[in-house]
């Protein structure tokens, strides 16, 4: 877990990559109209708990301090614990107390992700699920792009043909977003009247809304660091880029509040800035 912690902004990541995908299925005894029930595809917005110490003091005390003043958009919150940030301590990391912990924090831990295969065991032993992929995107360090200019050109001149990538287009909501409503666009999410307050827009690219930004929007969601967030009434209740999110339990500071606003980050750190300016 990150260490910079204040009080508006919030580090617990949200992973919007986590889409859960079964085929449709019917479980039916003597007929289509018996079917019990149904299995579906779905996507959530669920928080990850990027675990960097097995020290259960250290994470009960950093958690408590993370959830202090945003428990209200966590509390009973299903989360998943990443473990790939503890390398070789990963085996010496007790998931049924940390399990028991999470408990505590009235969040409700569903599942694991870069396990172990002794991890992986732990887990589903700790009654978890495992997860595959839906890894956290990070931004590249300028130490890990090619020290070597020379070598670079020689490497890229062995590649006969570069496909370029392919834009996604962009998906255009004219309706408003009702409470509980969940829109998601892989590109840019375009939302041309009002996100209502207890609604959620995420979109893998950047997020324009015409109108008031009432509820949560969450941009930049397989890990863009360059999305942005645009709106033309800045009302939100949580606003997140790339995993980086900043709440609003008291409303937006009198400065943007009510303004059109431009979303982005600078760093980890949320900014927001009057558009016109």
């Amino acid at each position: 877990m990150q260490s910079d912690v204040n009080e508006t902004e919030a580090t617990l990541p949200l992973d919007e990559n986590l889409n859960f995908d079964f085929s449709s299925t019917s479980v039916s005894r003597s007929g289509p109209d018996s079917a019990a029930l149904e299995i579906k595809g779905s996507m959530f917005t669920l928080p990850v708990l990027r675990v960097q110490s097995t020290d259960m003091e250290l994470i009960a005390k950093d958690l408590s301090q993370r959830l202090a003043q945003h428990l209200r958009f966590f509390k009973h919150a299903p989360v998943v614990i990443e473990l790939d940030r503890l390398d070789d301590q990963a085996n010496r990391l007790d998931l049924p107390a940390l399990c028991v912990l999470l408990r505590q924090a009235l969040l409700v831990p569903v599942g694991v992700r870069q396990a172990n295969p002794e991890q992986a065991k732990a887990a589903i032993a700790a009654g978890l699920a495992v997860l595959k992929g839906g890894g956290s995107v990070s931004p590249r360090s300028p130490s890990s792009a090619p020290t070597n200019q020379a070598k670079a050109t020689t490497a890229s001149s062995k590649v006969e043909a570069v496909n370029p990538p392919v834009a996604l287009p962009a998906k255009v909501v004219s309706q408003p977003v009702r409470s509980g409503q969940q829109i998601y666009a892989r590109g840019d999410l375009i939302v041309l009247a009002a996100v209502n307050a207890g609604a959620e827009v995420i979109a893998g690219g950047n997020i324009h809304v015409y109108a008031p930004l009432r509820g949560r929007a969450l941009a930049g969601v397989q890990g863009d660091t360059s999305a942005s967030i645009f709106t033309q009434s800045m009302e939100a209740e949580l606003v997140a880029i790339a995993g980086n999110y900043q709440v609003f339990e008291d409303g937006a500071a009198k400065d943007i509040y009510s303004r059109a606003v431009r979303i982005f980050l600078d760093g980890t750190h949320i900014k927001i800035s009057p558009l016109g300016q």
